[in-house]
């Protein structure tokens, strides 16, 4: 006898995308546990916990027959995704037995619920459903759906939906960060969430399809779907945009049969996009399907009026007004708009898809094939020929993450065995090789080699004013990273084998001392050495000026473990992979000591700031101690009796700012508890500017700098301030830099170094009779300046300040205009911030 299959409106208790009702993930959870036991076409995996500890699942759909053999299906695909050295006849029988993968990942950010709510009413179907289509689906597709990329997240919106249920705050946003923002750490994966997509995608299943499912603005289309508009990132096979077009055109067919208005698809979201997951995928040779719901607010529904519906502006491409057009036949007129409504076009959108690759299993595997292929031959026929990774690096330690965030992204690395030549240099054993000549050659160049953001037709308006690339005009890591990466354009030979997995560096003691044991300032990880050292009370020297011994070079800012602390010093060489090197003689050099300083990070509500969770996480992982602090805190006062540093970490969110913010979204702003609402008031700017003159530091990045000088009164001004698009526009881009690396804050950087700017201000310091008291740790070059990204105007940057140091009073503001750490990605950047919270 057939178990009875539990439905989600029996299990809990209303139909997915009620009114006024959220599934709470924990729930969720229990329910596909439940369909495990009821149905032999599910099987439910425990990925591991979440950052906060809750479940993260992959569900897997497909036949029984299927579900018995996954592991063959798993070799079937690699081998079809990377097809270098089989025969044509083999990749024929592989084909022919293997299956389409397609995997769905829903509700990345926190507050877009759509498409949790609709997994379970997905998976349902699939496996109850006896029709022809469904049979179909289930023999020749393998249904991957990760049903909540951000558990953490949903856990926080849901609870806080149903606190404000039923009052006047009800539907609007939570306030604060339910978790980190994890959409935007597909680059560097940093987010345990973030690998464990990743291992299902580019290293377990490589899927033929990936569908995420996001939601947008309620103001505008219903629906976007694919294909992107222009303009498009270079290198993707040209099989990646026509497949997008292809399961665009299916979705929007069988949306608008479904009488689903407001669909639109070639606009609004161009193909040259951030390296989230969304885009990413594209070149791992996965089409990787975007759709973006409008929404509602949460679970209660919106009414939108007709005329508040809108098109055009810069950043909405392809879209020039709310008409009819070939690419939005049939706009959605107004009206209610609900959390049901969002279910019902994500599911149609999912299901079009998993029909699709049934009804096509042999071209979507044909093609996944050819764009393997292909692209090995476009690696091995163009230049350059390779990436070299040599083993002389500034921070060599920064440099193995690099290795290890490559073979994450499943691309293929080698490692020389011997001493080789390329292009005339001569590369020693151990020399990391990256070539093109594999499936992933379009990823590489984007990640290993410069880039550079189209400036045409599809990049400016009429007029010439630029429009703003979607998030970032370059996603280059090794240059995010300050790692040295050498292109090499022609032929070499050499003795080289592949890795297969990341080694972690181990350092080691050298010597024994009774004076103590330096180790190198120029790596991040020392950092975290320090941090470890200090909570264990062993004393921490730093060197004011670079100190040589009869073994090995230590460089000004370097650090000095007493003696004693051996113990220690061997875990953090095993954890952090740093060398200690035994004192023989008393320092002759100039040092200080380190103390612990009491670390506070600002973070103000209005929908939590993404920043200040990228900082937390940042000051985590190499462990330095902080608190978080919020508007009543600074309003109090008395900031000095519990804090030497505080931090701003990107713009600051008062009331004044957040109407400014909204009215140009043509929105008002959400209804917010009163405990949530008021930014640093008067009172507050008054209180940062005591906590500054008696002897506190104040650090502040890139918007933020902007509050500082006209709050706490500094004689510097914003360069860039005033300017138009056209006279002046750098959107996530790297720049050259030059650094003051004798300035303890410049401690163990380079004198030359890439920054990441993103409509960032550039300083000078105005005259004035205490020219003394600001010092230029960074500037911009005369000339050259752009490295990778988009910049027009590069003279206005030209020898100006990128970062300063302004002493007022007895404490210190430090003004870091570009994104020191933004994303937790910028690992040439982070001893910048990390200095200025040792000082």
């Amino acid at each position: 006898m057939l178990k009875k299959i539990t439905s989600p409106e029996e299990f809990f208790g209303f139909q997915m995308g009620s009114d006024r009702k959220m599934a709470r993930w924990d729930k969720i959870v229990e329910y596909f546990m439940l369909l495990e036991k009821q149905s032999d076409k599910i099987k439910v995996i425990n990925m591991g916990p979440s950052t906060e500890g809750n479940p993260f699942l992959l569900v897997i759909i497909s036949s029984p027959d299927n579900l018995a053999n996954l592991e063959h299906f798993k070799e079937v695909n690699a081998k079809i995704s990377d097809p270098r050295g089989l025969l044509e006849e083999e990749i024929e029988d592989l084909i022919a037995e293997g299956k389409v993968v397609i995997c769905h990942s829903m509700s990345l950010h926190q507050s877009e619920i759509g498409g949790t709510q609709m997994a379970p009413e997905l998976i349902y179907d699939l496996v109850t459903r006896k029709d022809e289509e469904t049979l179909r689906i289930l023999d020749n597709v393998i249904g991957l759906m990760v049903p909540c990329f951000n558990p953490d997240g949903q856990i926080a919106v849901t609870d806080w939906y149903n606190k404000c249920l039923g009052t006047e705050y009800e539907g609007c946003p939570l306030p604060w960060l339910g978790s980190w923002r994890a959409a935007a750490d597909a680059l560097m994966l940093n987010m345990i969430e973030s690998q464990y997509i990743a291992k299902i995608l580019y290293q377990d299943w490589h899927p033929q399809v990936h569908a995420d499912h996001h939601h947008f603005g309620s103001y505008g289309p219903r629906l976007f779907i694919p294909p992107h508009c222009e303009p498009i990132r270079p290198f993707v096979d040209p099989l990646i945009l026509r497949e997008l077009s292809w399961y665009g055109a299916q979705m929007a067919y069988k949306l608008e049969e479904a009488g689903r208005t407001g669909v639109i698809s070639d606009a609004m979201f161009p193909f040259w996009g951030s390296f989230n997951f969304h885009w990413i995928g594209n070149f791992h040779n996965i089409a990787t399907v975007l759709t973006e719901s409008a929404s509602a607010n949460l679970a209660t529904p919106m009414y939108i009026h007709s005329s508040q519906l809108r098109g055009g502006g810069s950043t909405l491409r392809g879209f020039a007004h709310y008409k009819p057009q070939t690419n939005f036949p049939n706009p959605w007129p107004g009206g209610w708009w609900r959390l049901r409504d969002i279910v019902d076009d994500m599911k149609i959108a999912a299901w079009t898809l998993l029909d699709m690759a049934a009804r096509n299993k042999i071209t979507i595997l044909r093609n996944a094939y050819l764009k393997g292929k292909r692209q090995t031959e476009r690696g091995a026929e163009g230049k350059p020929k390779a990436y070299a990774i040599p083993t002389f690096q500034h921070d060599p330690l920064t440099a193995t993450k690099l290795i290890e965030k490559l073979l994450i992204q499943g691309i293929e690395i080698k490692r020389a065995k011997k001493e080789f030549i390329a292009d005339g240099l001569t590369y020693p054993k151990g020399t990391y090789i990256v070539f093109l000549s594999q499936p992933k050659m379009g990823l590489i160049k984007n990640l290993l080699g410069r880039t550079l953001f189209p400036d045409d037709a599809w990049s400016r308006e009429s007029d010439g004013t630029p429009i703003t690339p979607y998030e970032a005009a370059t996603d280059t890591m090794a240059e995010f990273m300050g790692v040295r990466v050498d292109s090499i354009e022609n032929h070499f030979k050499g003795d080289f084998e592949v890795i297969t997995e990341y080694e972690r560096p181990t350092g080691k003691i050298v010597g024994m001392s009774k004076i103590g044991y330096v180790f190198d300032g120029r790596l991040n990880d020392s950092f975290k050495a320090t941090n470890i050292l200090l909570s264990k009370g062993v004393k921490v020297l730093r060197i004011d000026e670079s100190l040589n011994l009869e073994d090995a070079f230590f460089p000004s800012g370097s650090f000095v473990a007493s003696a004693g602390s051996e113990d220690f010093l061997k875990e953090i060489a095993q954890d952090c992979g740093i060398g200690f090197h035994a004192l023989e003689n008393e320092l002759e050099v100039k040092f200080h000591e380190i103390k612990k300083t009491r670390i506070a990070i600002y973070k103000h509500y209005y929908g939590g700031n993404a920043n200040e969770g990228w900082n937390r996480l940042l000051l985590e992982r190499f462990e330095f101690p902080y608190v978080t602090i919020k508007d009543e805190e600074i309003n109090n006062g008395n900031l000095t009796e519990k804090h030497d540093i505080i931090i701003l970490p990107g713009a600051l969110i008062t009331d004044e700012k957040l109407e400014e913010k909204y009215a140009r979204a043509g929105r008002s702003i959400p209804k917010y508890p009163p405990e949530y609402c008021g930014g640093i008031g008067k009172e507050g700017v008054e209180n940062l500017k005591k906590f500054v003159e008696a002897g506190g530091t104040l650090v502040t990045f890139t918007g933020a700098c902007q509050f500082a000088i006209e709050k706490i009164g500094l004689h510097v001004y914003n360069v860039l301030e005033d300017l138009k698009p056209k006279e002046f526009f750098c959107p996530g881009s790297t720049l050259k830099a030059k650094i003051d690396n004798s300035h303890t804050l410049a401690f163990g950087m380079p004198k030359k170094a890439l920054i990441l700017f993103s409509n960032s201000p550039a300083f000078n310091i105005v005259p004035s009779e205490s020219n003394e008291d600001y010092e230029i740790i960074i500037k911009y070059p005369e000339s050259d300046i752009l490295e990778s990204g988009w910049l027009i105007g590069e003279e206005k940057i030209a020898n100006k300040a990128a970062m300063i140091l302004a002493k007022q009073g007895k404490g210190k503001v430090i003004l870091i205009g570009f994104r020191v750490q933004h994303r937790a990605q910028t690992h040439g950047t982070f001893k910048l911030l990390f200095n200025s919270l040792l000082n």
